[in-house]
């Protein structure tokens, strides 16, 4: 029997109110759209052309319409906030939780009985999923998927991370800056957005590890016709998903984090999803905490072979077996009951996957690493746990000690960086502080700190470096990150001095300062420290700094935490 239709409420009835939502939507939607038979269905669509990596959104749009069509449903387009990472100042994050709270009263206060998600950049398909657990309409992603490989002097180019790589070599004078800029017009050779395993491509693979993408989808390159067919088809399932009231407090369960985080840890995914992931367990009110992220998947063997922990990119996995052929060789670790929009359990997709390239996606007996998964360090320099990914580190700077060279705000850290009179060797310890989710604001992807320009000159490839802030997930190192408590919220980081000795043991999963317990009480931060705070008067970002939580509980606003489910209490006439 199909469910009353939410939509219902708004067109159903011969009163005024029913007169006026009904006359003002007919421009070309038949009689029948109105009948309270044929589910009303949101594209909620992240496309801009101010975020490049998700312009194509629009063509994926009109294959789900298509779908929607099909299966007897009133598809309606939905433009959502989109945040395009590499335009967006100060940093995408700061609004990723705009975006999520924008997208959930939109799809609460308009007549729809379920949602297509269309994202692709880093923060649009993490603020979608937060939106629809908040909202518990029937929902479904079609993640953008990776743009196609650029190539550079016959070499392959992994977005992001070649820009990483190939900066540091200019400013280590062994790439001429003509050669730089030569390599520009080769990074981006199709729509997409990044190429490597790179936050975008992380949350995609996650989203149909949680179960809310059709298994199988997840990966294929934007330009391939095949996500236009999976597009099509998904927008059918929408409205399946209506009539069955699947939703996501149905689908999505601790288990269902547990296979998302086996996932991020099996591809060697960016440590950016561990704060994503955190957001979107606190909305629908499930318990997730940094140490499952360390106890489920620390020990889960790397089998991708993709920048910027290994060699290769996404549409080479795509070609070797995609995301169910590595979850294949991980099957045991996943959660047998753990459901997909498809109304089966993630596992039950697995049966049919193969490995068709075991150079990109090893099997189970010869990972790229054993144990590789992110790593939650604590200690008296981080109370509240900082992270760290052993996949993208030197194995050799694992276990460290070293000296402090402080920073106290990103401005500084340019200022000061490659002055040659800086006391710094390759066995310091880089420290920025004021980059956490308050302190910037927005908690900003600049952890993975360049490296002196003196020591780059001298061979100096990696250092340790500390931040309470996030790192992109093109980025590789030894990098410490997402320190909480936070400098600016009173997080002891604010009280490193420079010459301060500093320990990682990752193995231990130890992060200390080498400082008496006394001596570290009685220190203050230094005004240079807290003058580098933000202190917004207004707009949004001054609601952000006063109700944002820290990045160990997923940096969300704090009266955001809990679904409230689709109910609209007032009538809008």
């Amino acid at each position: 029997m199909t469910p009353r239709l939410r939509s219902a409420q708004w067109y159903g009835g011969d009163d005024r109110d029913g007169y006026i939502h009904r006359a003002w939507m007919r421009r070309g939607l038949p009689s029948d759209a109105f009948s309270g038979r044929r589910p009303h269905i949101a594209i909620a669509n992240t496309a801009s052309d101010l975020t490049p990596c998700n312009a194509h959104l629009k063509e994926v749009a009109s294959s789900v319409r298509d779908g929607v069509h099909e299966a007897g449903g009133i598809p309606l387009d939905l433009p959502v906030v989109s945040l395009g990472e590499t335009l967006l100042r100060p940093t995408a994050m700061l609004w990723r939780n705009m975006a999520a709270m924008a997208t959930e009263e939109m799809l609460r206060g308009n007549p729809v009985d379920g949602v297509v998600l269309l994202g692709g950049c880093d923060k649009t398909i993490p603020s979608l999923l937060m939106a629809a657990a908040s909202v518990d309409l029937p929902a479904v992603v079609v993640p953008g998927g990776p743009m196609l490989t650029g190539t550079f002097r016959g070499k392959a180019l992994g977005c992001g991370t070649d820009v990483w790589r190939l900066s540091e070599e200019v400013r280590g004078g062994t790439l001429s800056r003509e050669d730089f800029i030569r390599s520009e017009s080769a990074m981006i050779r199709s729509k997409g957005h990044c190429n490597t395993m790179g936050t975008a491509s992380t949350m995609g693979l996650l989203a149909e590890a949680l179960g809310t993408v059709v298994p199988g989808v997840a990966g294929t390159p934007a330009p391939d016709s095949r996500l236009l067919e999976s597009a099509h088809a998904t927008g059918k399932l929408a409205v399946d998903l209506v009539h069955e009231e699947r939703t996501p407090s149905t689908l999505l369960t601790r288990g269902s984090f547990r296979n998302a985080i086996v996932a991020l840890a099996a591809i060697g995914g960016s440590t950016n999803a561990v704060v994503h992931l955190l957001a979107i367990a606190g909305r629908l009110g499930i318990e997730l905490t940094l140490d499952d992220f360390d106890r489920i998947g620390s020990r889960v063997p790397l089998l991708v072979d993709l920048q910027p922990a290994g060699r290769f990119l996404m549409d080479d996995l795509h070609r070797a077996g995609g995301l169910l052929a590595v979850l294949r060789e991980v099957r045991d670790l996943l959660d047998p009951g753990a459901l997909t929009v498809t109304g089966r359990p993630l596992v039950e997709h697995l049966d049919d996957a193969r490995i068709w390239d075991p150079e990109v996606i090893r099997d189970r007996t010869a990972p790229l690493r054993d144990a590789a998964g992110i790593a939650v360090l604590r200690g008296n320099l981080a109370p509240d746990g900082a992270l760290i990914k052993p996949a993208a580190a030197s194995p050799h700077l694992l276990r460290h000690r070293g000296r402090a060279v402080v920073f106290d705000s990103i401005e500084d850290f340019h200022a000061r960086i490659d002055a040659p009179d800086l006391d710094v060797d390759a066995d310091s310890v880089l420290v920025l502080r004021g980059c956490g989710p308050k302190g910037y604001p927005g908690m900003p992807e600049v952890s993975n700190m360049p490296l002196p320009k003196k020591l780059l000159a001298s061979g100096v490839r990696d250092m340790v470096r500390v931040c309470d802030g996030r790192m992109s997930g093109t980025a590789y190192g030894t990098v410490v990150l997402h320190v909480a408590p936070e400098a600016a919220a009173g997080g002891p980081l604010a009280l490193v001095r420079t010459g301060d000795v500093i320990e990682l043991d990752v193995a231990a999963r130890s992060l200390r300062l080498d400082v008496p317990d006394a001596e570290l009480a009685a220190r203050i931060p230094d005004s240079a420290t807290t003058e580098g705070y933000a202190s917004p008067t207004r707009g949004w970002e001054r609601l952000y700094v006063d109700h944002v939580t820290q990045a160990d509980t997923g940096a969300d606003l704090d009266f955001l935490l809990g679904a409230t489910g689709p109910v609209v209490g007032r009538e809008s006439h």
